[in-house]
């Protein structure tokens, strides 16, 4: 049995979870966001001990129930926090010249190509950048989008590991590697 998705997950008290066969709705002080859950699994919100709580059950025990089984689970899980509290990616940009800046909803970046490269920003997604252009804060409510858009601007200029130059998280850690090392004046 999927130890995710046994568990069950608890919903706040300004959130409210509607399911509806397939369906399943989440309305909170963010938004609302909405699923269609594989027919393998079901999905039960109930009231249980004073605590209101959306259960997620397999049909049976074929590969397929067991597979959605976590998922199901760990999406529901995701929507319920988002439209309570939102989830938000930090991005920092290193190198002489490298910025970003936002224009008519997209983001444009400078990260030494000829030409601005220009992500659209998705619905529901807000990016804050600061006055330099060198940090790039991603937020929203939907966990995958925030997370794809910061992916995206991440690819355009992976940080290397000689000079440090690039897009990286913000918690990321880049391991610095060693230049060139000359042989000294013994070599002619």
């Amino acid at each position: 049995m999927s130890r995710i998705g046994k568990k069950p997950v608890s919903i706040p008290p300004n959130v409210k979870v509607r399911v509806q066969g397939r369906d399943i709705q989440v309305e909170g002080p963010k938004g609302k966001l909405s699923l269609t859950h594989h027919p393998n699994v079901r999905v039960i919100a109930a009231v249980a001990g004073g605590v209101n709580q959306v259960v997620v059950e397999r049909v049976n025990d074929e590969k397929i129930s067991r597979s959605v089984h976590g998922l199901t689970r760990a999406l529901i899980a995701n929507m319920i926090q988002g439209v309570a509290e939102g989830f938000s990616r930090d991005l920092e940009i290193q190198g002489v010249g490298y910025k970003a800046e936002m224009r008519d909803h997209a983001v444009f970046l400078s990260v030494g190509f000829a030409n601005q490269i220009k992500l659209p920003v998705p619905d529901g997604v807000a990016v804050k950048i600061d006055g330099q252009g060198t940090r790039i804060n991603i937020s929203g409510m939907d966990k995958q989008a925030v997370g794809q858009l910061a992916a995206d601007i991440r690819r355009t200029r992976k940080p290397e590991p000689y000079q440090g130059k690039g897009i990286r998280y913000a918690n990321e850690v880049v391991r610095r590697k060693a230049g060139k090392q000359f042989a000294g004046a013994g070599a002619k």
